[in-house]
């Protein structure tokens, strides 16, 4: 009898795969390997199994790095959890993220009045190599002594990326482009990725002489409803001091991928990320008084301007999303600060790096995944019992920026477009400090009136103020991502030594003031038919305008002659005695007043 004691199998058959568990579930599937230790672990401590078939539907949770139309085709909504929006790549590639944010603003520039966060401000100038004219106008404009870096529209870990600095480059890059433009015109040709051309800061600003850029996430824990966060990450750091004139990438791209190349890597990989409040403190001793930073400038107004920056890219692809209860997103975004703190966004990224290769990552990246899954379950089991989403129990970093449930936008800002405290700003007399802000006079519309003889009443067509709102609505006004001192109101009219008695208010204001208490609505008006588009929770989207709010007394004087005025107890009241002003702060607002109402 043979013994099998000590004998080893061939090491050209292949690992057996793990047997499948049965049952009744729960079960998970990840896919890849970034960050499926902290997934997995996640996971097993709820007690789900961990299932290893791609093509198993009975999963609680899906987590793939590469995207397949086999695992949305099979997605069940309201039953399963799905990592990545299949067509994030509107806001998580180069090509994608620069045409959001172009349609974005050429949109809102055309529907909307007030100031809109401008491109200019915060993303760096870009060029389409795929557009022909796009790139010639560039090709051709090119001078010596700029740099420029060329970058692939969907790899990232600086895959593919190279910098143009003279002629000679970019003369090659044109004849490249060309070439690839016409083999894109023979059949069944599939050629290589689209590239962009991106303006280089070359300004940066350095930590102990070296270059360095801010990782910070976006969590879209529900698409139905929507519910956007925010949270900090961490500083990444190269190896080397910065040399702008260096052809060395590890000098210029600070992820860890690249910076894995660099043979002083295992020597200073700690040094190579910083903590968010390292990075705070530095600033504080090394450029708050030389720069004329506020005290915390990193964990206040950088964090403020990130956030700002943030949902105005979610904004900019909030209509283009494929929202399916279940679906949840997690996205890294790269910011770099340049010598005037001017905050510059680089890239946003789909599949962050969950990888924990130093003592900071270790402190950081398990806390990130954790609250993302713990998020993403609770908003998802809450909506599926149609209970109310807050308080969230497992909220912890992760900063609420945008609220479906009420189309809120729930941060607001009240400083400056650009976060740079170097550009000169207007100064303020020392005796405005204290007092409240002037704001502009702004003509006032006339109002018609209606006469009743009997009761010696003239009724004035008036409105209500209604009581301003903790967080504003997303509204064709105002969703526009930058709020700096942007209210909705209505304001009441009045003529000039005119006011109302305290005690000539109907029953029926009172009624309604009552319910404009309870729910804040953001009413727009359009010239045309004497309808007005309505925004609000439980409010239907079209309503008609209600009749005369406000009831002033006064004598009626008729003299000889003259008939008496037409009561307006069963008549029907003038379209222009309803019609209504809804108008935004005096501070933001350019609307013009039609001619035809400063005739009547």
């Amino acid at each position: 009898m043979e013994s099998s004691i000590g004998q080893q199998k061939p090491s050209h058959l292949p690992e057996k795969k793990p047997e499948e568990p049965k049952g009744p579930g729960p079960f998970f599937y990840f896919g890849g390997g970034n960050g499926a230790q902290l997934v997995s672990a996640y996971c097993l401590n709820k007690g789900w199994q961990r299932i290893y078939d791609n093509k198993r539907d009975d999963y609680k949770l899906k987590w793939c790095e590469t995207k397949s139309s086999a695992v949305y085709c099979a997605f069940r909504e309201g039953e399963q959890l799905l990592y990545q929006i299949p067509n994030n790549k509107v806001l998580t590639t180069k090509i994608g993220l620069l045409n959001s944010l172009r349609e974005y603003e050429r949109v809102m520039q055309k529907i909307n009045k007030a100031r809109v966060l401008k491109m200019a401000d915060f993303f760096p100038e870009t060029v389409r190599l795929d557009m022909k004219d796009e790139a010639e106008a560039f090709f051709s404009t090119y001078e010596d002594g700029q740099i420029w870096i060329c970058k692939p529209t969907g790899l990232n870990q600086g895959r593919g990326i190279y910098l143009l600095k003279n002629q000679e480059q970019i003369i090659a890059l044109r004849s490249q482009m060309l070439s690839i433009l016409e083999d894109s015109r023979k059949p069944s040709s599939k050629g290589p990725q689209a590239r962009i051309v991106q303006r280089y800061i070359p300004n940066p600003l350095l930590l102990e002489g070296k270059k360095f850029d801010i990782r910070s996430y976006l969590l879209v824990a529900s698409t139905v409803p929507y519910f956007v966060f925010f949270r900090h990450g961490y500083v990444r750091l190269t190896c080397n001091p910065y040399d702008p004139a260096s052809d060395d990438l590890t000098g210029h791209l600070t992820n860890q991928y690249m910076q894995k190349k660099n043979p002083l890597y295992n020597e200073l990989k700690e040094e190579t990320v910083w903590g968010m409040e390292r990075f705070n403190s530095h600033v504080n001793d090394k450029f708050a008084e030389s720069k004329g930073l506020p005290q915390d400038w990193v964990l206040n107004t950088f964090t403020k301007r990130m956030q700002q920056i943030m949902i105005h890219c979610f904004l900019s692809v909030k209509s283009k999303l494929e929202c399916r209860r279940g679906f949840f997103d997690l996205i890294g975004c790269d910011f770099l600060i340049d010598d005037d703190f001017k905050v510059w966004l680089l890239e946003m990224n789909c599949n962050p790096a969950l990888h924990t290769n130093c003592e900071v990552l270790k402190d950081v990246i398990p806390s990130v995944v954790n609250e993302t899954l713990d998020l993403a379950l609770e908003i998802f089991n809450k909506s599926l019992k149609g209970h109310r989403i807050f308080p969230l129990n497992t909220q912890s970093k992760f900063i609420l920026l945008y609220n479906g449930e009420t189309n809120e936008q729930t941060i607001k800002f009240y400083w400056p477009r650009s976060s740079s405290p170097v550009k000169t700003q207007k100064t303020v007399p020392t005796e405005n400090l204290n007092g409240p802000v002037k704001q502009s006079e702004k003509l006032q519309r006339p109002l018609k009136t209606s006469t009743d003889n009997s009761n010696h009443i003239v009724t004035k067509r008036g409105i209500s103020r209604s009581p301003q709102r903790a967080t504003l609505a997303m509204t064709p006004v105002n969703m526009t991502g930058l709020y700096d001192n942007l209210t909705l109101y209505t304001r009441s009219h009045k003529t000039k030594n005119e006011s109302p008695p305290n005690n000539c208010v109907t029953e029926g204001s009172q009624r309604r003031g009552k319910t404009e208490q309870q729910t804040s609505i953001a009413k727009i008006s359009f010239t045309g038919p004497q309808r007005f588009r309505v925004i609000g929770r439980k409010t239907p989207q079209f309503f008609k305008k209600s009749t005369t709010d406000v009831i002033i007394t006064t004598s009626t004087v008729i003299t000889e002659g003259q008939k008496p005025p037409r009561s307006s107890a069963g008549s029907r009241q003038d379209p222009e005695d309803t019609r209504e002003l809804n108008c935004l702060d005096n501070t933001h607002s350019n609307d013009q007043i039609p001619p035809e109402s400063l005739k009547n």
